[in-house]
Protein backbone atom coordinates (compact mmCIF):
# COMPACT_ATOMS: atom_id res chain seq x y z
CA UNK A 1 0.00 0.00 0.00
CA UNK A 2 1.22 3.30 -1.25
CA UNK A 3 1.55 6.12 1.22
CA UNK A 4 -1.59 8.15 -0.56
CA UNK A 5 -3.78 4.44 -0.54
CA UNK A 6 -5.51 3.98 2.81
CA UNK A 7 -7.27 0.45 3.57
CA UNK A 8 -10.64 1.85 2.45
CA UNK A 9 -9.75 2.82 -1.30
CA UNK A 10 -10.43 0.15 -3.55
CA UNK A 11 -8.38 -2.87 -4.76
CA UNK A 12 -9.29 -4.02 -8.43
CA UNK A 13 -8.67 -7.94 -8.86
CA UNK A 14 -5.20 -7.55 -9.93
CA UNK A 15 -3.89 -5.42 -6.13
CA UNK A 16 -3.75 -2.25 -8.01
CA UNK A 17 -5.34 0.23 -6.53
CA UNK A 18 -7.18 3.45 -8.80
CA UNK A 19 -5.07 5.37 -10.46
CA UNK A 20 -2.57 2.79 -12.30
CA UNK A 21 -5.35 3.26 -15.08
CA UNK A 22 -6.61 -0.11 -16.65
CA UNK A 23 -4.23 -2.76 -17.72
CA UNK A 24 -1.44 0.04 -15.14
CA UNK A 25 -1.43 2.38 -18.14
CA UNK A 26 -0.67 5.31 -15.99
CA UNK A 27 -2.60 8.93 -15.93
CA UNK A 28 -6.19 6.30 -15.77
CA UNK A 29 -8.26 7.29 -13.10
CA UNK A 30 -10.90 5.60 -10.34
CA UNK A 31 -13.16 5.59 -13.15
CA UNK A 32 -10.98 3.25 -15.61
CA UNK A 33 -9.94 1.05 -12.93
CA UNK A 34 -14.21 0.66 -12.37
CA UNK A 35 -14.62 0.30 -16.19
CA UNK A 36 -12.05 -2.16 -16.60
CA UNK A 37 -13.23 -4.29 -13.13
CA UNK A 38 -16.75 -3.81 -14.62
CA UNK A 39 -15.93 -5.46 -18.39
CA UNK A 40 -14.23 -8.08 -16.68
CA UNK A 41 -16.69 -9.01 -14.01
CA UNK A 42 -19.26 -9.04 -16.71
CA UNK A 43 -17.19 -11.17 -19.07
CA UNK A 44 -17.36 -13.90 -15.78
CA UNK A 45 -20.80 -13.28 -15.88
CA UNK A 46 -21.28 -14.49 -19.26
CA UNK A 47 -19.62 -17.27 -18.92
CA UNK A 48 -21.30 -18.41 -15.78
CA UNK A 49 -24.96 -18.02 -17.29
CA UNK A 50 -23.59 -20.06 -20.72
CA UNK A 51 -22.17 -23.03 -18.48
CA UNK A 52 -25.34 -22.84 -16.35
CA UNK A 53 -27.15 -23.03 -19.19
CA UNK A 54 -26.80 -26.81 -20.27
CA UNK A 55 -27.01 -27.58 -16.16
CA UNK A 56 -30.41 -25.95 -16.16
CA UNK A 57 -32.05 -27.86 -19.31
CA UNK A 58 -30.10 -29.72 -20.89
CA UNK A 59 -31.36 -29.45 -24.30
CA UNK A 60 -32.08 -25.41 -23.69
CA UNK A 61 -28.76 -23.78 -24.51
CA UNK A 62 -29.26 -19.68 -23.35
CA UNK A 63 -29.42 -18.50 -26.46
CA UNK A 64 -32.89 -20.72 -26.62
CA UNK A 65 -33.91 -19.74 -23.25
CA UNK A 66 -33.43 -16.47 -24.32
CA UNK A 67 -35.53 -16.75 -27.50
CA UNK A 68 -38.37 -18.25 -25.90
CA UNK A 69 -38.35 -16.07 -23.32
CA UNK A 70 -38.55 -13.09 -25.93
CA UNK A 71 -41.29 -15.15 -27.80
CA UNK A 72 -43.25 -15.41 -24.76
CA UNK A 73 -42.99 -11.62 -23.51
CA UNK A 74 -43.68 -10.75 -26.78
CA UNK A 75 -46.93 -13.22 -27.59
CA UNK A 76 -44.78 -14.41 -30.94
CA UNK A 77 -42.94 -12.50 -33.19
CA UNK A 78 -41.29 -13.45 -36.51
CA UNK A 79 -37.68 -14.95 -36.53
CA UNK A 80 -36.21 -11.25 -38.32
CA UNK A 81 -37.55 -9.70 -35.01
CA UNK A 82 -35.69 -11.80 -33.12
CA UNK A 83 -32.22 -11.63 -35.14
CA UNK A 84 -32.90 -7.74 -35.13
CA UNK A 85 -33.59 -7.63 -31.05
CA UNK A 86 -30.43 -9.73 -30.23
CA UNK A 87 -28.44 -8.41 -33.11
CA UNK A 88 -28.00 -12.02 -34.60
CA UNK A 89 -27.18 -13.26 -37.55
CA UNK A 90 -30.39 -14.36 -39.50
CA UNK A 91 -28.84 -17.38 -40.38
CA UNK A 92 -27.95 -18.24 -36.44
CA UNK A 93 -31.78 -17.23 -35.74
CA UNK A 94 -32.94 -19.58 -37.98
CA UNK A 95 -31.07 -22.69 -36.69
CA UNK A 96 -32.04 -21.70 -33.31
CA UNK A 97 -35.28 -21.66 -34.19
CA UNK A 98 -35.52 -24.66 -36.35
CA UNK A 99 -34.30 -26.85 -33.40
CA UNK A 100 -36.65 -25.20 -30.89
CA UNK A 101 -39.18 -26.33 -33.40
CA UNK A 102 -37.64 -30.01 -33.63
CA UNK A 103 -38.04 -30.45 -30.37
CA UNK A 104 -41.54 -29.32 -30.27
CA UNK A 105 -41.06 -26.07 -28.55
CA UNK A 106 -42.13 -23.47 -31.08
CA UNK A 107 -44.54 -23.63 -33.73
CA UNK A 108 -44.76 -21.21 -36.79
CA UNK A 109 -48.38 -19.45 -37.47
CA UNK A 110 -49.57 -17.07 -40.16
CA UNK A 111 -49.49 -13.46 -38.97
CA UNK A 112 -53.34 -12.60 -39.22
CA UNK A 113 -52.71 -9.39 -40.51
CA UNK A 114 -50.67 -11.09 -43.69
CA UNK A 115 -51.15 -14.49 -44.46
CA UNK A 116 -47.51 -14.48 -46.43
CA UNK A 117 -45.85 -13.75 -42.80
CA UNK A 118 -44.70 -16.43 -40.57
CA UNK A 119 -45.42 -15.48 -36.52
CA UNK A 120 -43.09 -17.76 -34.25
CA UNK A 121 -45.01 -19.43 -30.84
CA UNK A 122 -44.24 -21.19 -27.96
CA UNK A 123 -46.14 -24.55 -27.79
CA UNK A 124 -47.21 -25.56 -24.50
CA UNK A 125 -44.25 -27.86 -23.96
CA UNK A 126 -42.32 -25.02 -25.02
CA UNK A 127 -44.45 -22.77 -21.77
CA UNK A 128 -43.68 -25.90 -19.38
CA UNK A 129 -40.00 -26.08 -20.61
CA UNK A 130 -39.64 -22.06 -20.07
CA UNK A 131 -41.38 -22.30 -16.50
CA UNK A 132 -39.47 -25.07 -15.16
CA UNK A 133 -36.27 -23.18 -16.36
CA UNK A 134 -36.95 -19.89 -15.36
CA UNK A 135 -37.53 -21.79 -11.57
CA UNK A 136 -34.00 -22.96 -11.75
CA UNK A 137 -32.56 -20.03 -12.76
CA UNK A 138 -34.17 -17.75 -10.21
CA UNK A 139 -33.60 -20.64 -7.25
CA UNK A 140 -29.86 -20.52 -8.58
CA UNK A 141 -29.46 -16.63 -8.55
CA UNK A 142 -31.70 -16.40 -4.84
CA UNK A 143 -28.64 -18.52 -3.55
CA UNK A 144 -26.28 -16.89 -4.92
CA UNK A 145 -27.70 -13.35 -3.85
CA UNK A 146 -28.62 -14.91 -0.53
CA UNK A 147 -26.61 -13.07 1.96
CA UNK A 148 -27.08 -9.65 -0.16
CA UNK A 149 -29.01 -6.81 1.76
CA UNK A 150 -32.81 -6.16 -0.57
CA UNK A 151 -31.57 -2.75 -0.78
CA UNK A 152 -28.07 -3.98 -2.66
CA UNK A 153 -30.71 -6.01 -4.69
CA UNK A 154 -32.80 -2.99 -5.43
CA UNK A 155 -29.78 -1.05 -7.22
CA UNK A 156 -28.25 -3.51 -8.52
CA UNK A 157 -31.27 -4.74 -10.23
CA UNK A 158 -31.74 -1.03 -11.14
CA UNK A 159 -28.28 -0.92 -12.32
CA UNK A 160 -28.18 -3.87 -14.85
CA UNK A 161 -31.72 -2.49 -16.06
CA UNK A 162 -29.95 0.72 -16.42
CA UNK A 163 -27.11 -0.76 -18.41
CA UNK A 164 -29.48 -2.86 -20.57
CA UNK A 165 -31.50 0.26 -21.74
CA UNK A 166 -28.56 1.82 -23.19
CA UNK A 167 -28.90 1.16 -27.08
CA UNK A 168 -26.03 -1.12 -28.45
CA UNK A 169 -23.24 0.98 -29.94
CA UNK A 170 -21.89 -1.93 -31.82
CA UNK A 171 -18.95 -1.90 -29.95
CA UNK A 172 -17.55 -5.85 -28.63
CA UNK A 173 -18.66 -5.65 -25.08
CA UNK A 174 -20.16 -9.12 -25.39
CA UNK A 175 -17.22 -10.41 -26.36
CA UNK A 176 -15.53 -13.10 -23.65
Amino acid sequence: MTAAATPDDPVDARGGRPGGGAHGEPGGGPADVAVETIQREMTAFARRARASAGRMHPELSLVSYTLLGHLEERDGCRATDLAAHYALDKSTVSRQVSALERAGLVERRPDPDDQRVQVLHLTEAGRQILAQVRRRRRAAYRERLADWEEGDLVRFAAYLERYNARPDTGGDEGAG
